[in-house]
């Protein structure tokens, strides 16, 4: 049956988008992209079976995705049904011996199996681990001083079983990919004492990055990127403009440990860290395959 005019013309427009995004598929075949995947696009069942076909394109165009995941809305879900109480320190969990339990169950179980899963179903191997695996990330318990507003003295703080990576062994993942496969990583590690660390996701991604020596690193946020005093969106930065940025004020709150991870990733050998709306369909490859991509940039 003969194609009707409009339906020539979708194809068309469909060849358009290919001839368009070769260029960006030559540049990143090959190369290593660490995707950090969370907030509320994982909650969202249209955006994660999006998400899912996205890494599985990446792979089949020659890019190598490495995800790191989170998972703090399932954590968060599975105590209040076990009746256990949870509270934060400067957007960290205070984590004890009975909620880390809980922690690794939902991180390195039911969320990390069900985002493999959804790059499987479309039509990638990918394989979930966390940083227990292979000796993957070695932690240690995170260590934060808070200061008196009154008295200006300084105290430690224990957040329990809250962990930072120490050190980096990427040989599990060069293997995984070696061999076709897709790394999802939960970020869940293991302390020289034997203990089990729950590390911030956003930490993992520009730790496992840096060790790879990424291309990118893309980090999905719930926001467009880093905004300008008149909330515009930046779209590209160096390491120091956005240290100007966090002594201005013009970077606060949530998003300062954000650039703070991407300019640690980027010291460490990342060519390129970005912040971008995970909330976007198709983010990942919007970003990599469109001249200046969606989010901010942040280069040496």
């Amino acid at each position: 049956m003969a194609l009707t005019r409009e339906q020539l013309q979708a194809a068309a427009d469909r060849a358009d988008i290919l001839v368009q995004a070769l260029p960006y598929l030559r540049r990143y075949a090959g190369i290593t992209v660490v995707v950090k995947y969370g907030g509320h696009a994982m909650g969202d069942q249209t955006l994660a079976a999006q998400f899912g076909r996205d890494i599985a394109l990446l792979k089949q165009v020659g890019v190598n995705p490495v995800v790191v995941h989170g998972g703090g809305p399932q954590i968060n879900a599975m105590l209040e049904r076990l009746a256990i109480p949870s509270h934060f320190v400067d957007g960290l969990r205070v984590t004890d011996a009975s909620m880390v339990e809980v922690v690794e169950m939902v991180l390195a179980g039911t969320v990390n199996k069900h985002i493999a899963g959804l790059i499987n179903i479309a039509g990638a191997l990918a394989v979930g681990i966390c940083g227990k695996d292979g000796g993957l990330i070695r932690a240690r318990k995170l260590t934060r001083t808070v200061r008196d507003p009154d008295s200006h003295i300084e105290r430690a703080l224990d957040l329990g079983f809250v962990g930072e990576p120490e050190s980096v062994d990427v040989r599990v993942i060069h293997a995984l990919t070696g061999a076709g496969l897709i790394p999802v990583i939960a970020p869940v590690a293991m302390g020289e004492d034997g203990q089990t660390y729950n590390i911030n996701a956003d930490t993992v991604a520009g730790a496992v990055a840096g060790a790879l020596g990424a291309q990118r690193l893309l980090m999905l946020t719930d926001v467009a990127g880093v905004l300008d005093a008149d909330r515009q969106l930046i779209p590209d930065m160096t390491v120091a403009e956005v240290e100007a940025g966090i002594a201005s004020g013009m970077i606060s709150g949530g998003m300062i440990p954000k650039v703070e991870n991407c300019v640690e990733a980027v010291r460490k050998g990342v060519r390129g860290a970005v912040i971008l709306d995970g909330r976007m369909a198709h983010a990942c490859l919007l970003e990599l395959f469109t001249e200046g991509g969606i989010g901010t940039l942040i280069r040496a």
